[in-house]
């Protein structure tokens, strides 16, 4: 397939990996592995104690299941393919199966955003609002908030991947990435990417720093709010209960400062390639342990759920 590639001919990326690290395959697999079963086991076990122990049946709790849900599918989107690259160099992916695998990772990337903001809001209308908290965040519109944060961040992607798989690639169709982020693969082709380049950055900034700056003006509520509480322990008690959020939406986007940093950067292909799987792997695979550690009510429910297990194992 050498030359441009044609409208009537459907071709087969190839994906690199980290090029620096084509001997180290077998370590790289166990260390992925290890942490995507961390990611799958710690979200499972959020989502089961939501589910199972009605003293989490609360809105905070209700977002937080979704966010588990997304930090599964996410990582789902983009880790099983690596694992199978590290393992059995299965390195090629089908045409329209990278852009369906950019599209998802992107889409999902962008609800986590929106759930933070969310998550923000809950927070802000519980410590700000405390005795109109029932009232305000109803079932009804948590599951408003919930379907908007979906839908409309399933949707945003859209136009940018479509447009994406109109470019002409030409050559061997090599994407220097473990998976097929928007970037890498426009880097791949060989028509004007001028268009996308600028488009799929633009839509990055908005999706990132609007929703920052929302949850930025949710916390100087907040903030301003607790101070205003007259006891200590009012206060701690109404802060720790942002707390675990708070660090979750720092991890999200020091995470992505790291993935821009190494982009803009120049650096060696590894190192940006890493920086975008810092992206796609940090904030799934720490949320379980913030929540756990940082929250009573889920840290006891998921002592609960282990407990059960372990008595029906002696069953």
């Amino acid at each position: 397939m050498d030359g441009p590639y044609q409208r009537n001919v459907t071709p087969v990326f190839l994906l690199v990996g980290f090029p620096s690290l084509q001997n180290f395959q077998i370590l790289l697999f166990i260390i992925f592995l290890i942490f995507y079963l961390l990611i799958l086991i710690g979200n499972v076990m959020i989502l089961c104690a939501v589910v199972m122990d009605r003293n989490l049946h609360k809105p905070m709790y209700f977002f937080l299941s979704n966010l588990s849900v997304l930090d599964i599918l996410c990582t789902t989107t983009t880790i099983p393919k690596m694992l199978a690259m590290f393992l059995m160099n299965y390195r090629t992916i089908s045409f329209h199966g990278c852009f369906i695998q950019m599209y998802f990772f992107h889409g999902l990337a962008v609800t986590e955003s929106f759930f933070l903001v969310v998550m923000a809001y809950d927070r802000y209308v519980a410590i700000c609002s405390p005795l109109h908290y029932s009232t305000k965040m109803t079932k009804g519109l948590n599951a408003k908030l919930a379907a908007s944060a979906w839908i409309s961040a399933m949707i945003l992607p859209m136009p940018v991947v479509i447009q994406t798989s109109q470019l002409l690639f030409c050559g061997s169709y090599k994407v220097l990435h473990c998976f097929c982020d928007h970037l890498s693969v426009v880097q791949a082709a060989c028509s004007d990417t001028t268009f996308q380049t600028i488009a799929g950055f633009s839509i990055a900034m908005v999706v990132s720093i609007v929703p920052l700056l929302l949850v930025c003006l949710s916390y100087l509520n907040i903030i301003i709010a607790i101070l205003k509480i007259n006891s200590k322990e009012g206060r701690q008690k109404a802060f720790s209960t942002c707390t675990a959020h708070l660090i979750v939406v720092i991890t999200y986007y020091s995470s992505i400062a790291v993935s821009y940093i190494s982009y803009r950067t120049d650096i060696a292909i590894d190192f940006h390639i890493m920086g975008n799987v810092i992206f796609a792997i940090l904030t799934p695979m720490v949320n379980p342990m913030i929540y756990t550690l940082r929250n009573k009510e889920v840290k006891e429910a998921i002592v609960k759920l282990v407990q059960m297990i372990k008595l029906q194992e002696k069953m």
